[in-house]
This record gives structure tokens, C-alpha cells and sequence, in this order.
């Protein structure tokens, strides 16, 4: 309950008519589908596999650090959708482009999370019955995303702003459910966490450095095709970010509240907030590197 509380707001704001925007400014979505779908799930996996088999492997058991891994290829798989339009206010990005790029990648998410999952665990040697996965994607993206779906079309016949004050009142609704997901995990795992902090202290430093790499090529990306700031920011936050939401319900439901997968994507909340703002004070400084908001996209 507490996961569809979390995810149910976040769907009713994608806006499926800004699909016929897609091709005005090709560039920008370009870089993030890429970076999200081509990149980032499999760097997350190296990265996991690299630390928890060989460099973490002396202190780390090989069962949990199998855990761990998956939970860091499920957060690698899910690119963020609702915090996106945070990092996109702070660093005063196009918010309907933005929400054009989130809308593709939830509809690619409908029919990549899955396969891409289960490939990764599958080559990491990581054992997940496969319809267990679908039946998550089902659950905690196809559902949610249909019902959004239909309570936005409800609203619409309202009128916009309807849509609006709608989203706003679940929003507390979706940070408690969100709060409380994370707390009821904190207390399962609480143990682990008081006892081997220096567990945490692994499972962050791979998502750290994935978080940050994947930054840079996406910087780098941006700086490339030429997109304008208020493109190329947003474009660079969306595959830094992860939909935790998502894959802390997946890991919940594949491996166990009190699992090691579970507790690797607790580790991703927890460590997103304050390396997603050192990246957008990077962005607000770099303004001047890129071309004007006027150049297309």
C-alpha cells in the first residue's frame, strides 16, 4: 500500500499529449534514452560486480554481496520520474521538455525494466524467477501508470487546473508513503545498520561513483550535441537520478524486506538527495558552457 502511495501521484502528472513534442527538439531526449537505457543499467551492474566480487569481497559474505548487487542493478534500471521536476526547477530547466523527456522514458520503462533486470541479474548470477519480476513491473509500473493515466483523462475533462490541485494535495501523501516505506525498512534492517555501518559505507561507494560518472557523460554528452542549458541540465539529472521508489518495491518484492537488496536501495535514498544537489550547483556554474535557450534542441 505504502509503495502504490508513493508511485500513484507521480503518474497522474505525466502528460501523454506532450508526445507530439517529441520531435521538435530531438537532441536533448536523444542523450537522456541513451544514457538511461544504453549506459547506465550496465555500468551500475560493472560497478556493483567490480566492488562486491572482487574489491569488497575479503569482508563481504558472497551471498550478500549478491543481494547488494541486485539491489544496485535494480536502482540502475529505473531512471527517476517524479524528483526529476525538483532537479529541473532548481536549475531553472525547460519544465515541458522535461516533461516530455519523463514521459518517454516511462513508456519505455513499461516494456524495458523487466527484460533489462532480469539480463543483468541473469549475467551477475543473480537467480530471480522471471515471472516474480514481471509480475513486479506489473505491479508497481503498468498498474500505476494506467491509473494515472485515468485519473488525469478524469481531471482533463475538468479542466487543467483540476489536474493540478489534485497532484498537489497526494503530494504529502506520496512523501509519507514514501517516509513510511523507508522507516518500516530502517526497522528491519536495523540491525545490519547499527552493526556494520561499514556496510553502508560500501554500498554507497559504488553508487556514488555511478552517480557522478554518469553525470559526466552526460555533461560531456550535452556539451556535444550543443543543447542548451535549460535542456542539457534536466537531460543530465534525468539519468543521474533513479526511481528508488521502483526499485525499492521490486527489491521488497524479489528478495525480502530484510534482504540486502532491499537494504542497497535504502543506501540509494539516502545518498541521491545530497549528490543530486552537488550536481546541480555543478550546473548552475557551468551555465555559461552552454548555447543559449534559443538554439533548438
Amino acid at each position: 500500500v505504502f509503495i502504490w502511495v508513493m508511485i500513484y501521484p507521480m503518474m497522474i502528472q505525466i502528460d501523454w499529449s506532450a508526445m507530439k513534442d517529441v520531435g521538435n527538439k530531438p537532441r536533448g531526449l536523444l542523450l537522456t534514452l541513451v544514457v538511461n537505457w544504453l549506459i547506465k543499467p550496465f555500468t551500475m551492474a560493472l560497478l556493483g560486480v567490480l566492488f562486491f566480487k572482487y574489491i569488497f569481497a575479503p569482508w563481504v559474505d558472497p551471498q550478500s554481496a549478491s543481494e547488494y548487487i541486485a539491489g544496485m542493478i535494480l536502482l540502475g534500471v529505473a531512471p527517476c520520474t517524479a524528483m526529476v521536476f525538483v532537479w529541473c526547477a532548481l536549475v531553472k530547466g525547460d519544465a515541458n521538455y522535461t516533461l516530455v523527456q519523463v514521459s518517454i522514458n516511462d513508456l519505455i520503462m513499461v516494456v524495458a525494466f523487466a527484460p533489462i533486470a532480469a539480463f543483468l541479474l541473469g549475467i551477475t548470477d543473480i537467480t530471480v524467477p522471471w515471472e516474480t519480476l514481471v509480475l513486479s513491473t506489473l505491479l508497481y509500473v503498468v498498474l500505476p501508470l494506467l491509473a494515472g493515466m485515468a485519473t488525469r483523462h478524469a481531471l482533463l475533462k475538468k479542466s487543467a487546473q483540476a489536474v493540478a490541485e489534485f497532484v498537489a494535495q497526494l503530494k504529502p501523501l506520496s512523501m509519507i508513503g514514501l517516509l513510511a516505506t523507508v522507516v518500516l525498512l530502517f526497522g528491519f534492517q536495523a540491525g545490519t545498520i547499527i552493526a556494520k555501518p561499514l556496510v553502508i559505507a560500501m554500498i554507497a561507494v559504488p553508487l556514488i561513483i555511478q552517480s557522478y560518472g554518469i553525470f559526466i557523460i552526460s555533461f560531456a554528452g550535452a556539451k556535444v550535441l550543443r543543447l542548451p542549458h535549460n535542456i542539457a541540465g534536466p537531460a543530465c539529472l534525468i539519468g543521474t537520478s533513479n526511481f528508488f521508489e521502483l526499485a525499492v518495491a521490486v527489491a521488497i518484492s524479489l528478495f525480502g524486506l530484510n534482504s540486502g537488496a532491499a537494504l542497497a536501495t535504502v543506501v540509494g535514498v539516502l545518498v541521491e538527495v545530497p549528490v543530486m544537489l552537488s550536481l546541480v550547483a555543478i550546473i548552475n556554474r557551468t551555465q555559461h558552457w552552454f548555447p543559449g535557450q534559443g538554439e533548438v534542441a
